[in-house]
């Protein structure tokens, strides 16, 4: 393949979508607590050796808590919302940088008031996710801000 052939112009359609990009579920893990959320892969390609990827939850919605042997770099590209990084709650908005370390537990909300995107950028090879135990919960709800942040979603379970 040429480096003309890889060369590609996606215009975007407006409303977080781009042209010749399909939208899909975030996940097929039945296993994973998550709400309102959905995926679009931007660029995949093995010679990047990563891909970008656009994720979209509505109005209260949120991704799964986990972690991965491999890190993350997020940009914040609308809405605001909150982020769990390992024992850690922020607030992030539009063009808020986050940085996921490897084996860091994490998980992105939206507000009640408007849908939240954002990039994520990670290694074209990746692992699985790795869900929280019963004694990972506890170790996390140890923190007083980060129960009350895991709390939203129990008591909205999909």
């Amino acid at each position: 393949m040429t480096d003309s052939d890889r060369a590609l112009h996606r215009p975007a359609l407006g409303d977080a979508r781009w042209e010749g990009v399909e939208c899909r579920p975030y996940k097929e893990d039945e296993r994973a607590l998550f709400k309102a959320i959905t995926r679009q892969v931007l660029f995949s390609d093995p010679a990047l050796q990563g891909e970008l990827r656009y994720f979209e939850m509505a109005p209260g919605g949120f991704s799964t808590l986990e972690r991965h042997e491999h890190m993350h770099g997020v940009m914040i590209l609308r809405g605001h919302g909150q982020c769990l990084i390992g024992d850690t709650v922020r607030e992030v908005a539009p063009h808020d940088l986050v940085t996921i370390p490897a084996w860091t537990w994490h998980q992105f909300r939206a507000t009640r008031e408007e849908p939240m995107g954002f990039l994520c950028m990670v290694n074209a090879e990746r692992d699985k996710p790795q869900l929280p135990t019963e004694g990972d919960l506890a170790a996390l709800r140890a923190n007083p801000a980060v129960a009350a942040f895991l709390d939203i979603g129990t008591a909205e379970k999909v």
